[in-house]
């Protein structure tokens, strides 16, 4: 699938798009399977590890996942998805001519009734790089509504500094809206189909609230960066890093651009840390009401 230019451009503007109908219900009912298989083996789970984030009432009776951490490297079916064209497709012109290297994953699950927020931030405060040519793709395994917390987004964000997602000194993960003056009224929400994507550009302001529905969200996302996007916290194996490329070649000459006049790094740590959601539950103005405490 190849979008057009009316899409591009409105990424361009927008900091996001979403495009229907990329996934096919035979994808579908395979991602419900496999992810039936990791929650049948979460039971014997009873705290976060290399697989799972769990839900702070996650129990043996009812598991219930936040978030499985880097699908791609427990079951070839997400190793498959995140490496196809209709992806991959989809990806290219947004990243521009500079070659796509596969950059992380994660499958958010939200379950009904009970899935975490995620507190508003920047994906590039995280990860900052030499240039901002990187996204991240949602593909939703189930409809995303306001009401079983969809992902937000405010219009034209992606054009804005990286703000502070330190809070007393330490990195949290997120922002503070009334210290960095945001104006969250302004934030549309992606809803979507199940087999939709969401594409989010990487400095992009964004979160989702928690699910009050009977309703899943489960959000399936792919991060792709540009290949002469280097990270700026450095690389630890260069073969395993430039493994990682999908389209193009390798590259030692490294693209700088200019983002912010100053770039925070993620750094210092809180004592507390772990995924997203660990980092969250510290801040201290949380915007989502009846966040839960990890």
């Amino acid at each position: 699938m190849r979008i057009t230019p009316a899409q591009i451009e409105f990424y361009r503007t927008n900091g996001y798009l979403a495009v229907e109908n990329v996934i096919t219900s035979e994808q579908l009912k395979e991602a419900d399977r496999v992810i039936d298989e990791f929650v049948e083996k979460s039971r014997a789970v009873t705290t976060h590890n290399e697989v799972y984030d769990l839900e702070p009432t996650h129990t043996p009776e009812r598991p219930l996942i936040r978030r499985i951490k880097s699908p791609t490297k427990w079951h070839p079916f997400f190793d498959s998805l995140m490496r196809s064209d209709a992806i991959l497709d989809i990806v290219e012109p947004l990243i521009g001519p500079y070659g796509i290297r596969f950059q992380g994953d994660k499958l958010n699950m939200k379950p009904a009734g009970e899935g975490s927020p995620v507190e508003w931030h920047q994906d590039f405060a995280f990860y900052p790089h030499t240039n901002d040519d990187l996204l991240a793709v949602g593909i939703a395994l189930d409809d995303c509504t306001l009401e079983n917390g969809c992902l937000l987004a405010l219009p034209g964000s992606q054009k804005w500094p990286i703000l502070d997602h330190h809070q007393d000194g330490v990195f949290v993960g997120a922002i503070t809206p009334s210290r960095e003056k945001v104006d969250l009224a302004k934030a549309v929400p992606l809803e979507v189909k199940a087999g939709d994507i969401t594409i989010h550009h990487t400095s992009t302001f964004h979160g989702s609230a928690p699910n009050r529905s009977p309703r899943p969200r489960r959000l399936l996302l792919y991060q792709y960066a540009a290949v002469d996007a280097w990270p700026l916290a450095g690389v630890k194996d260069l073969n395993d890093f430039n493994r990682n490329i999908l389209r193009g070649e390798p590259t030692v000459a490294f693209r700088m651009s200019t983002m912010s006049p100053h770039l925070r790094i993620p750094l210092p740590m809180p004592e507390r840390q772990g995924s997203i959601f660990e980092l969250q539950t510290q801040l201290k103005e949380p915007v989502f009401a009846g966040r839960y405490q990890g």
